[in-house]
Formats: structure tokens, sequence, C-alpha cells
């Protein structure tokens, strides 16, 4: 694997070796011992992935080299494959890249010798959301087959609903999509139910943003559209017993669901935030292995792995 850019790209078994790998890094101290730059190029708005991306690298000791769009020379018409060039020339080790194109990466990466990750694809992809949402279920049930999993909301402008149906039907559970008319992708073969089956017979129950900045002129009531499709309290409580609630944020309180809900015992919201950092510091050091960029006695300390049972 020489950049990450999809859940398609992976294995069963790359997928639930960087899991643990990502999970040892909850516990131990990791801190690489030669001076290494990654830049961040964030052309989206972005909180969660930016700040989760940024803490990650600290922890491993990489130095982050600042962008921001509009303070760059991207406003002069400089091209994604240009700036990447750049930070590639002038010591970056490692592109993180966020872009509003679905295929940003295609014709970029074969002329780059630096490893790239992508933080997120227009409505395409978003492979380390969905490794992180990965962790939260895993450490939840220790395991994947035969999981239930709906994905609820705007599936069709969600790149995380792209990842993630791939990885955990790649990982042997059911994935069912949940979306109002016009949501739905049907490029994507998997069964749609209502929200009502949905939260009856799930054990995941993932939530989706509607993506207001990719629609064209659409005009939805908040109300409406929560009461008919999203997660309610009064659905809540017909979800079983054990099953979760997952959701990427931004949360749009009382729209896919209900503000109440957002903290409450069965959601995992959270954790997946903090699931975060772990999951990005383990595919990092896992790119920079196959660049030859990082071993094992590059690092001050890091324990023997185990399995996630």
């Amino acid at each position: 694997m020489k950049h990450f850019l999809s859940t398609k790209d992976l294995t069963t078994e790359e997928m639930l070796t960087m899991l643990e790998l990502a999970e040892s890094y909850r516990t131990n101290h990791l801190k690489l011992d030669q001076q290494l730059f990654a830049a961040n190029l964030f052309y989206e708005p972005s909180t969660r992935t930016k700040m989760s991306f940024l803490v990650a690298q600290k922890k491993l000791g990489i130095e982050t080299l600042g962008f921001q769009v509009e303070d760059s020379s991207v406003t002069k018409g400089e091209s994604l494959y240009d700036t990447a060039k750049t930070f590639e020339s002038i010591g970056a080790s490692l592109l993180v890249i966020r872009h509003q194109d679905d295929n940003w990466y295609k014709g970029i990466i074969d002329n780059l010798s630096v490893p790239v990750i992508n933080a997120g694809a227009g409505k395409g992809e978003h492979p380390t959301q969905s490794m992180l949402d990965l962790l939260t279920i895993y450490q939840e049930y220790g395991h994947f087959n035969g999981l239930n999993i709906a994905i609820v909301g705007d599936i069709k402008h969600s790149r995380v609903a792209h990842s993630n149906a791939h990885a955990l039907q790649t990982l042997g559970a059911n994935v069912y999509f949940t979306a109002a008319p016009g949501f739905e992708d049907r490029t994507l073969d998997f069964p749609y139910i209502s929200i009502d089956e949905a939260v009856e017979m799930c054990d995941t129950l993932m939530l989706l943003r509607i993506q207001h900045e990719r629609h064209n002129d659409e005009q939805y009531d908040a109300t409406s559209y929560h009461e008919a499709y999203g997660l309610t309290v009064e659905r809540e409580k017909k979800m079983q017993d054990h099953a979760i609630i997952l959701h990427p944020a931004p949360v749009n309180r009382g729209v896919e669901i209900a503000s109440e809900l957002v903290e409450c015992n069965r959601s995992r919201i959270f954790k997946q935030m903090n699931n975060g950092v772990c999951v990005r510091m383990a595919i990092i050091t896992t790119l920079l292995k196959e660049w030859g960029m990082h071993n094992e006695n590059s690092t001050y300390k890091c324990s023997t792995l185990s399995r996630i049972k």
C-alpha cells in the first residue's frame, strides 16, 4: 500500500491489522526519532479530520507545514498537482489532502515520491473516517461478521457512506441503506430499508449529515425531515438494547438526530472522534514503513501488538 486512498484498496487482513495497530497506539507512546514533515492540504473546511491529523502527527513527532487555501498560490490559479509537487520539493515526507473533487488523486499520485493520504474526496470516499468508524464498531462487538448495520441519511452525497459500505461488507457485516427520496445512490448495490425497520433490526445506526453544500437548489424543512427520516427520541426507544449510534459529525441536531440523543448512553459519536487520532497514527506509520521512512527500530517504544478480540 503506497498511498491510502480508498477502502476498496484494503483487504480484510490489512484492515484488521491497521485496527490492531491503532488500538495499540491508545496506550503505547510512540515517537519517530527522525525529522519528518507533513503537509496537510485541506481545500475544504474541516474541524475533526484536520485537527485529528495534526494531533496524530504531533504525537508521532512529525512537524507539520501550515497551509490555508485563501493564503496560498491556489488563489493565483495554482493546481492541486503543482501545490503537491511544491510541498514535496521543499521536503514534505507525507501529504494529507482533502479536496472537493471525487477523484482528485487520479493523475497526481503517480508523479509524487511521497505517500499521500485521502482526507476526503468530494462525495467519493473518506477512508480515514471509515477506519475510525470500523475501530469504534470493533471495540463494541469484537467482530463484524453478521452485524446488521444501517447507514442512514444523505447516501448520495456522502463520502463516508461510500467508504463504509464497502469496508463493512468486506469485513462480513450486513449493510443496509436508509434515505429520503432523492438521497439514494442506486449505483451502490446495497438494500434500502425504512428508518423504522433500521432502528428495530440493526446493531449499529450510522447517521449521516445532509450535505447541503453538495446540493443544488433542494430545500428541506428540518422538522419534517427529522420526523420522517431522522432518529427521533421515540425511534431510539425501539432500538435493541445493545445497539449503538454513530455519526461522523458535524451533527445537525434536530435534523438527522434528536439533540438529546447526541450524547445518550448508546451514542459513540465522541468516541469516534477520540478513535480518530490513533487510527490516523496507524495509517501514517503504516505508509511511512512501506516507503522505508519508518521501522520498528526508529521508534522510542512500540510494544508487541495483540489481536483485538
